[in-house]
């Protein structure tokens, strides 16, 4: 292995573990709800606020995290936000009650905010176009394996000691990502360009991003395509369990089967871009995520109701968000260097957002079967794919041209 792709990789094992911090840290507790419940004495709803807390924290703590990293470098804010994070977790593990626990959850997702905002920005500091979506394919990789394993270790761990115990775990990975950020990466925002941010620039930054029709409409590409999943996880759970009949232990395996699709795919991502162009790989990756999401409406309005076609046609659907997620990351920030941080903060509130809306206008509907929730996910598709032909265009466009030069 090259002395570059030792790198790369090293890169993309520190980011993509400083990423998974706050989705592990959803992950690993959520087969701990129901004794959550019961030892704080507190109902389904109470204990779901928790959850709602630290979704809340994260999408508006993002907005002020991305800026942060740009004024004063993208570890000082890493470092605060892992010493927020691991006090909150630790006041996770101690709480008395249920108000307690949503408040310190509230805290442990701002705190959460800098490694989920960061790592885009680093990755746009190093690089742009295909290098840029290979480290980002790469740091997904990484990223990816928090479903598959957060949950099973939460669960190993709250049976062998309580679900306080998971919350003392947590705490200890982020503490490891202390270590990680000290020993192995490098500062990536030189004092120089640190120089041109400030609050006032940040907010004049937003404005320049919601001005950009082309970041903006990016944006909306990457935050609906998670927004389909975020409506798979939401709803997967009650079909596969009720009207399928599926085992709480094969749900969580067609759950990892899905994440495994992503991985896959998204490891393919950064020679696809190298090969073809980044633009025409995302714009086809998109047409053919609409095209199997139709497809699978299609079948379930005709009464199609097998577990096999919806499972396998759904991996194929998460295995394309490995290349649309990472590819619209690349793309939407590619002309906004100067304000890396605050264009990644965007991103993720907006994914944060999208998927809040998207959730909540597919639950009125929701009674169990496969449609609401196929319905909502090929809506979300069928709107990705509009935006990708007037964003992307046909076979690429002068501006993939640019991206390309960018990164060679």
């Amino acid at each position: 292995m090259s002395s570059s792709n030792a790198q790369l990789s090293r890169y993309a094992i520190v980011l993509g573990l400083l990423t998974a911090i706050g989705p592990s840290a959803i992950d690993m507790y959520l087969p701990a709800l129901p004794a959550i419940g019961h030892a704080l004495g507190a109902g389904p709803h109470a204990v779901q606020a928790s959850l709602m807390a630290f979704f809340i924290a994260t999408g508006i703590g993002q907005l002020v995290a991305g800026p942060l990293s740009d004024m004063f470098g993208r570890k000082r804010p890493m470092y605060v936000g892992l010493g927020v994070f691991v006090a909150a977790s630790i006041g996770c593990a101690l709480a008395p009650s249920i108000g307690v626990l949503i408040a310190f959850r509230f805290l442990q997702g701002l705190g959460a905010c800098a490694c989920m905002v960061t790592p885009r920005a680093v990755v746009r500091d190093l690089h742009t176009g295909a290098e840029a979506a290979r480290l980002m394919s790469l740091l997904i990789l990484v990223y990816s394996v928090s479903p598959i394993l957060a949950p099973l270790v939460g669960s190993v761990v709250a049976d062998a000691a309580s679900w306080r115990a998971v919350f003392w775990v947590i705490g200890a990975l982020a503490v490891l990502a202390v270590a990680m950020v000290a020993l192995l990466l490098p500062e990536t925002r030189p004092p120089a360009a640190r120089l041109q941010s400030s609050l006032r620039g940040a907010m004049a930054g937003y404005g320049v991003l919601l001005r950009d029709r082309h970041f903006m409409a990016v944006a909306f590409m990457a935050s609906l395509t998670l927004s389909g999943f975020f409506i798979y996880v939401a709803n997967s759970s009650f079909v596969m369990s009720t009207h399928f009949g599926v085992s709480p232990r094969l749900y969580a395996v067609l759950f990892a089967l899905n994440a495994v699709s992503m991985i896959a795919a998204s490891q393919m991502n950064g020679w696809l871009a190298a090969r073809f162009g980044i633009r025409r790989v995302l714009r086809t990756a998109v047409m053919a995520h609409a095209a199997i999401t139709a497809l699978l409406l299609v079948l379930t309005l005709a009464g199609v109701d097998r577990i096999g076609v919806l499972v396998g046609l759904l991996m194929a659907v998460y295995g394309l968000n490995g290349v649309i997620v990472p590819s619209t990351f690349v793309v939407a920030m590619e002309g906004h260097a100067a304000r890396a941080g605050t264009a990644s903060a965007l991103l993720g509130t907006m994914n944060f957002a999208g998927g809040a809306v998207a959730v909540a206008l597919v639950a009125p509907f929701a009674d169990g079967t496969p449609l609401p929730m196929v319905a909502g996910i090929a809506c979300c598709s069928a709107v990705v794919g509009a935006l990708a032909l007037r964003v992307l265009g046909r076979g690429g466009s002068h501006n993939g041209h640019r991206t390309e030069v960018a990164g060679t």
